[in-house]
Order: C-alpha cells, then sequence, then structure tokens
C-alpha cells in the first residue's frame, strides 16, 4: 500500500500586521521557508517534483503563480514547477492534501507543499474588490451572479456575520469568547517561553518569534472593546489576527525516503474535505471531522492532538461542542487569536505546529481541521513515527 511520509516542516514566525515580515516580499517570505526546507531535509532540490502553495489575494507581489516564484527567488533549481492553490483560509492545508495525494497516486514521489501571505501589503479579499473597483466590478464575487441571487437572496456573505450565527445558534456568549481568547494567548505565550515552537521556527531577520501574543491582555481589557457589528458579540479579542508568514514541509514515497536516505517523521493518515452553508460559512469543521472520523473508524478521543484554526472563538468553540473533545488537547500552544492568521500559509503553519508538538509529546494521532471561505473545510490526521 502507498504512503506519504511527511520528511521536514518549517515556518518563520507569524508577524503582526505592520510588524516586523510588513515590508518583506511573499515571494521572499516563501523563499525563505523553502531554502531552509531544503537544507534540514538534505535533499538535492532537483529530485522535487512539485511545488505546490496556498496564496490568497494573489494580486501585485502575490500574483503570477507565487509558489513558482518562491521557488526561484530561492535560487532552486529552474526545472522544478510550481503552483498555487486557493481554497481560502485552508488553501495551504489543501496544497497538503493535493501534495499527498500525488504521492499516494504514485505519480510523484518528492512534493512540496506550502504557503505564504502578506496581509500587510495586501488587505484580506482585496482581489475581490478593490483591485476589481477599476474595472467597474464593485459587487463582489458573488452578488453578480443570478445563479448565487437564485439560491442564497441577497445575504450578506461576511465572515463577521457567521461568526455572530454561530454564537447565537450554539449559545456562545461574549464572556464564553473572551475567556477561550484569553486562553489562547496565555498558551502561546507559555510555548514561547518553553521554547516549544523553536524546532520548527525559521527566524527572518531581527524577528525570531510570534509576535502576535500578548502578554499583557486580559478580560477587563477584552471587554472595553466595542463589538465588529453593533448588538454582537464578536470583537476584534475574539477574532484571528491580520498577519504575515509562509510555512512549507517535505512530502515523499516510501521510494524516495530510500532512494535520497531520507528520515520519516509522520505517515499522513487521512485527508478529506466537505463543505455546509456558505452563509454561515465556518461551521464546516463539524461536519468535516465527523466525517473524517466516519472514514477512518476513529473517535476523538483517539487522537493525541488537536489543531483547529480560531479564526473566530464560535467557530473553536461550537466544534468542541458538537464534537467532546477534550479542550485540553486542543490548540495546547494557542492559536490564531494569539498566533495570527496569514491566511494562505495557516493550514501549513498549523500542520508544522501540531508535527512538532506530537513529537515533543511522544503523541501518536494528530488531527487538524479549519474553516474555510465558501463553507468548506480541509480535515488531515498524521500519525507520528
Amino acid at each position: 500500500m502507498a504512503e506519504a511520509y511527511i520528511v521536514e516542516a518549517v515556518r518563520t514566525p507569524v508577524g503582526r500586521r505592520g510588524g516586523g515580515l510588513a515590508g518583506v516580499h511573499p515571494a521572499d517570505l516563501g523563499a525563505h521557508v523553502l531554502k531552509e526546507l531544503v537544507a534540514r531535509a538534505d535533499v538535492d532540490p532537483a529530485a522535487v517534483e512539485d511545488v505546490v502553495f496556498g496564496c490568497l489575494d494573489t494580486v501585485g507581489p502575490q500574483a503570477g503563480d507565487i509558489a513558482r516564484t518562491c521557488w526561484l527567488a530561492a535560487g532552486l533549481p529552474e526545472e522544478v514547477p510550481g503552483v498555487t492553490v486557493d481554497r481560502q483560509c485552508g488553501s495551504s492545508q489543501q496544497a497538503v492534501h493535493f501534495a499527498a495525494q500525488a504521492v499516494l497516486s504514485g505519480t510523484q514521489d518528492l512534493v512540496v507543499a506550502g504557503g505564504v501571505q502578506n496581509m500587510s501589503q495586501i488587505p484580506i479579499a482585496y482581489a475581490s474588490r478593490q483591485a476589481t473597483e477599476p474595472l467597474g466590478l464593485t459587487e463582489g464575487p458573488f452578488a453578480g451572479s443570478e445563479g448565487w441571487r437564485a439560491r442564497y437572496g441577497k445575504q450578506p456573505v461576511n465572515q463577521f456575520v457567521g461568526a455572530e450565527m454561530i454564537a447565537a445558534k450554539w449559545g456562545i456568549s461574549r464572556e464564553d469568547q473572551e475567556a477561550y481568547a484569553l486562553r489562547s494567548h496565555q498558551r502561546a505565550v507559555r510555548a514561547i517561553d518553553e521554547g516549544r515552537f523553536d524546532r520548527e521556527l525559521v527566524p527572518y531577520g531581527d524577528v525570531t518569534a510570534d509576535e502576535g501574543p500578548r502578554r499583557d491582555t486580559s478580560l477587563a481589557k477584552m471587554a472595553a472593546l466595542n463589538p465588529v457589528i453593533d448588538g454582537g458579540t464578536i470583537t476584534a479579542a475574539c477574532s484571528s489576527q491580520v498577519s504575515d508568514g509562509a510555512a512549507a514541509m517535505l512530502l515523499a514515497s516510501a521510494r524516495a525516503v530510500q532512494e535520497h536516505g531520507l528520515t520519516p517523521r509522520a505517515r499522513v493518515h487521512h485527508l478529506s474535505v466537505r463543505g455546509e452553508d456558505p452563509i454561515r460559512m465556518l461551521t464546516a469543521p463539524i461536519p468535516a471531522t465527523a466525517h473524517a472520523l466516519k472514514k477512518t473508524g476513529m473517535t476523538i478521543d483517539a487522537f493525541d492532538l488537536v489543531e483547529i484554526n480560531e479564526a473566530f472563538a464560535p467557530v473553536v468553540l461550537a466544534w468542541l461542542k458538537e464534537t467532546g473533545a477534550d479542550p485540553d488537547r486542543v490548540n495546547p500552544n494557542g492559536g490564531a487569536i494569539a498566533l495570527g492568521h496569514p491566511l494562505g500559509a495557516t493550514g501549513t503553519r498549523l500542520l508544522t505546529t501540531l508535527l512538532h508538538e506530537l513529537e515533543r509529546t511522544g503523541g501518536r494521532f494528530g488531527l487538524q481541521t479549519m474553516c474555510e471561505g465558501g463553507g468548506q473545510a480541509n480535515v488531515t490526521v498524521i500519525e507520528r513515527l
């Protein structure tokens, strides 16, 4: 039976908006992790058969197939191609899926997956609004579609609205959200202080650690913030941070492991993706997890660790209520509320952190999932070797 192995995984620190990575060209961010990935794996880069990178808002410095540009900017062999993937927030998790599927199919033996995003330079949703205004296209990607309007009407497609819908449906108060957000910061600060991220990080210049976690935050400070939507419960404190960063990993077949003398660190155990209501948008991790458990025959208690992206606090809190997962095993080192969410890079960043934390703690199985635009969610299950 074919296997897909994770050989190496690295990431930059996650920079906060306007922080230490804000002025770095996205291609150079991606190139930075690619060079380190190849060096740590000690593999001939010419043996890589494809580079699959996630990225959103591919305009300006993120346009032109950023996967290919990152590889070339790294000074790596020109004969290696690259392709850029957009599954919204799950783009680089999907990049890992495509890379693993290529290996599992036997069509490729050595593939790089990852992602990059500089949100300081290119704001979220820029490609769907500001970039199209000079063309006279001002309605965004949904409103002008007759088919979309016939199915979903004129309901707003807005992540904040979706997060409020989740909070209302699952009875998640603002106080619940703020308590969760505080815990995310506390866990992230602890992880930094204990050096839990050291092995996975590739410092970029003076940026040697994640810039997002706030040591001085408190429930009182969070309570003083205004909600994003009048009368709502979602504030900036309960939302993922606008961020910059890159991450990459190397996937290999058994043949490549043998031919190149590589040491596998984990096995890809399961890959799947599911969809749900695109208006509520952010709840797809719930049915996606149920689908993955059914396909694998596993229970949620079988996982030593879980990484679920903290797009908003209600996303994780609703998922916890539905799955019954142990909160202590979920995002043990904090999540995007504290660490940030560089959209195109987060999927691989989460998987990189999951792998290293399984190794640190001696855990065997890890599950990763995240909500994505369009009401989608990927699920990846890995087994530490």
